[in-house]
């Protein structure tokens, strides 16, 4: 296969090995610098070897690692099954479960396949996979990288007085999960396509209702009245809600709080659920949709062993509405099932929404009044899930976690008033998301993913790094995709704004790929 050019010093090289037991350390290193070799690939960018659990104590691996002075990072066997590979081989899967422990294990958390697996003496194989260096992680990292192995026992529940330093595990994790797109337009006076925040937000009545509450900031704040409120909104008890600071927080007091072995997180979504749980010390497997599949989600490729699936529906960056009865098939007892709708509101009549049912075994629903009311500064989020899970992840909240501001926020955005104006906000942004989509489909170069129903569309161009550069040029910021997993760097995500707003980003856009300059052959 043609193995790209690689950049000396870029460090973005994972190495897939597999091994049958006792395989020498001479030959596993061997095998490696010579794949490396013929492949004109040094070994001084490689950043991990990769393997499935079972052989992460194997002493070929171990010391081949150390040799070329990186960790070991080993995967469930059943998650390195779900990773399609080019040279399957029955043997292989029948001995630990998966077809192919090199090339799975090297493409698990990496872009693309670079060296196909090698074959040894018999007793080892390795493949090599690149990370696209513009989507690794851009906080520095000191010194050698470690790694905290893929299965761990899970956090226990725990009190706040108990709690552990998390343990960061981010730096190998592929692409930046960090990365939102606020870091598009911060600072910067462009008109904002990065973040899905709807415009024109909060309403002059909510900033009202928001300012009232500044006369009580002696008082510590009381969640009790908003958490009614929200209980009621959604016909549920209020021992079922839970209030946040933002959905975001509600993803870590998951990772930290309730215990999982084997979480599994499907992409391509909001990427902060798995950060949450890596920083937990949790090791995550993914399940990566397919753009050939509209990137909708089939629920037999989640591991049956998955005791923890995080899903977002409607998804961010897909904005693909997966239906309800399809989620009810990824419960079961013993299972957390969370699924993020902070988009849901945006859903007209929020049809395939879970969020008001309780008859799903370990269902958690996420919700952020972020979006729809323009609250991100505020930060309130809630959490709806059985009681014995609200209390869990209540114990592992600090006291006092939502101010008072943000609770007369959460309070008034469940009342009639409010619902009604969100509804129509939707029905609106139905509208001018159709206006985007025939918009862009007259550009040849163009493909948007069908079927979208959240605030903003997921599209793919070639060159799409060059054409958002001079869109920011043109005074549009367009949210990059390169940082989701299971995306690359052909992918932007646009949100969804009035006619006249994304009549201007048309003609940008128009402007930004005739302005191209053609790529000469190689």
């Amino acid at each position: 296969m043609t193995t790209p050019t690689p950049e000396p010093g870029a460090r973005n090289l994972v190495v897939g090995v597999g091994a049958r037991r006792g395989a020498p350390l001479g030959e596993v290193y061997g095998l490696i610098e010579e794949t490396l070799h013929r492949a004109g690939l040094r070994t001084a960018d490689v950043v991990e070897v990769a393997t499935v659990d079972a052989k992460a104590d194997e002493p070929g691996i171990v010391g081949a690692a150390a040799r070329l002075g990186v960790p070991v990072r080993t995967y469930p066997a059943a998650a390195l099954a779900t990773v399609r590979v080019p040279n399957p081989s029955g043997a292989a899967a029948g001995a630990v479960g998966t077809p192919s422990v090199a090339e799975a294990a090297a493409l698990i958390e990496a872009d693309e396949l670079v060296v196909e697996k090698s074959v040894g003496k018999g007793l080892a194989t390795c493949a090599v996979a690149r990370r696209f260096p513009a989507v690794l992680p851009s906080f520095p990292v000191s010194g050698e990288k470690t790694s905290t192995p893929l299965v761990t026992e899970g956090p226990r529940p725990f009190t706040m007085t108990a709690m552990n330093p998390p343990t960061r595990d981010i730096e190998s994790a592929g692409p930046d999960l960090r990365h939102h797109g606020d870091a598009e337009v911060r600072g910067e006076n462009l008109t904002d396509l990065a973040v899905n925040v709807r415009t024109h937000t909060p309403p002059e009545w909510l900033r009202q209702r928001i300012a009232a509450s500044l006369v009580a900031l002696a008082a510590y704040p009381d969640g009790t009245p908003a958490r009614e409120a929200v209980a009621e909104r959604h016909g549920l008890p209020v021992e079922r809600v839970l209030l946040t600071a933002g959905a975001a927080e509600a993803f870590v007091l998951i990772a930290r709080a309730l215990p999982a072995r084997y979480p599994v997180v499907v992409h391509p979504q909001f990427t902060e659920p798995e950060a949450a749980l890596r920083a937990a010390g949790h090791g995550v497997g993914r399940v990566l949709l397919r753009e050939e599949d509209g990137f909708r989600l089939d629920p037999a490729a989640v591991p049956e062993e998955a005791d923890l699936v995080v899903v977002g529906n409607p998804t961010n960056p897909t904005s693909v509405l997966h239906p309800a009865a399809l989620l009810e098939r990824l419960a079961r007892p013993g299972r957390t099932l969370v699924v993020d709708e902070a988009f849901m509101d945006v859903v007209p009549g929020e049809r395939e929404a879970l969020c008001g049912r309780t008859d799903i075994p370990g269902l958690v629903v996420l919700r952020s009044l972020t979006k729809t009311w323009g609250l991100a500064g505020l930060r309130i989020g809630y959490v709806l899930a059985h009681p014995e899970t609200i209390a869990l992840l209540a114990e592992a909240q600090p006291l006092w976690p939502v101010s008072s501001p943000a609770l007369a926020a959460a309070q008034a955005c469940m009342e009639p008033r409010a619902l009604v104006e969100a509804a129509e906000a939707a029905d609106r942004i139905t509208v001018d998301r159709a206006h985007l989509l025939a918009g862009l489909a007259e550009f040849s170069e163009v493909r948007a993913v069908e079927e979208a129903r959240g605030p903003f569309v997921l599209v793919r161009l070639e060159r799409a790094a060059e054409i958002r550069e001079r869109l920011r040029l043109l005074g549009f910021a367009a949210r990059r995709g390169d940082t989701f997993p299971g995306l690359g760097p052909q992918w932007l995500r646009l949100a969804v704004r009035d006619r006249a707003t994304t009549n201007r980003f048309l003609q940008a856009l128009d402007q930004a790929v005739q302005a191209l300059p053609a790529r000469t052959g190689r």
